[in-house]
């Protein structure tokens, strides 16, 4: 049993030709479609639409979105100091409510700090799965997705657990715009940029400690994963904060780009009520939210203060 990579032969999703199924909004309407290969948008009922003119919706409706905590070495190297973070993956959920289309708003609410970006490949389940082995779990993966994982760490303090308002807010999971299948996520590099400029990199065959057929294998063991459910992979190292009008990026090579646009938004009105938990700036927040600069690349360093407008 192979839980390695790379593969002697390549599981059909990892093989060519690549395909890329996207779903857009036209004139109120949701319409599935099929990238060409001059950039045109080919809808299922035989129009060609301009691909990078079209309002794009998420192109996953899950039952659930499930995350590996860590996933890459530079991460765990990051934030644990050591190579691997755990004996084997340890995971969060993100309600369906977080999805967020490409070139969407991501919310940031004035009485939040820390609004991390983290770029992720996202698997899209695409049969019903259940029981099975690593082998077995890539006939069950539809194809795979760039997205942001986007996280308010201000509720770390007390979402540790759940991290349920951390990672699970309105539009703090941009996705898609398409689900590519055809190509091998192993060869591919993840970029994330903030304003254009580089913030992580990281080459996923490379970096990944456990692939996406490991994971979905471990958790098919107790939980049924249904079609357009989603699982996303992980991190590289280097998240941080970033503020309102600066736009983010998480970009695949040979599988895709999805951007989002962080916007200011006035504090929950219940909040200032005393309801609930109140967002915190304390030790434990700000060594997540702001990392660990002495374990990370100087240029992703550099870049994400200049995307600040600060010295480098």
């Amino acid at each position: 049993m192979n839980f390695e990579f790379p593969f002697a032969e390549l599981p059909a999703v990892l093989r060519g030709p690549r395909t890329e199924r996207r779903r857009v909004l036209v004139q109120g309407s949701a319409f599935w479609g099929t990238l060409q290969d001059d950039g045109q948008l080919r809808l299922d009922d035989g129009r060609l639409l301009d691909a990078e003119a079209q309002s794009y919706l998420p192109p996953v409706d899950p039952s659930k979105i499930i995350a590996v905590h860590i996933s890459y070495r530079s991460r765990s190297l990051e934030t644990r100091n050591k190579d691997k973070p755990t004996d084997t993956p340890t995971y969060f959920t993100k309600p369906p409510t977080a999805l967020n289309g490409h070139r969407g708003q991501i919310l940031k609410p004035a009485d939040c700090t820390y609004l991390n970006y983290e770029g992720e490949y996202a698997v899209v389940i695409g049969r019903t799965c259940r029981n099975v082995t690593p082998d077995e779990a890539w006939d069950h993966i539809e194809g795979f997705c760039p997205a942001l994982d986007m996280g308010l760490q201000d509720f770390r303090d007390t979402d540790q657990g759940s991290m349920l308002r951390v990672k699970g807010a309105d539009t703090l999971l941009p996705i898609g715009p398409g689900i590519v299948r055809g190509v091998d996520i192993f060869a591919q590099t993840l970029r994330t940029f903030v304003n254009g400029l580089l913030v992580q990199e990281a080459h996923i065959g490379e970096e990944t400690i456990w692939g996406p057929h490991y994971v979905v294998a471990d958790i098919a063991r107790h939980i049924t994963l249904l079609p357009g459910d989603v699982i996303l992979m992980g991190t590289p190292c280097h998240s941080r904060s970033v503020d309102a009008g600066q736009t983010v990026a998480c970009e695949i090579t040979g599988i895709g780009r999805i951007e989002g646009t962080v916007v200011a938004v006035a504090a929950p009105r219940a909040s200032a009520l005393g309801v609930g938990h109140a967002p915190t700036d304390s030790p434990e927040v700000r060594r997540v939210a702001l990392g660990f600069d002495e374990r990370v690349p100087q240029l992703l360093k550099d870049n994400l203060r200049k995307a600040r407008g600060e010295t480098a």
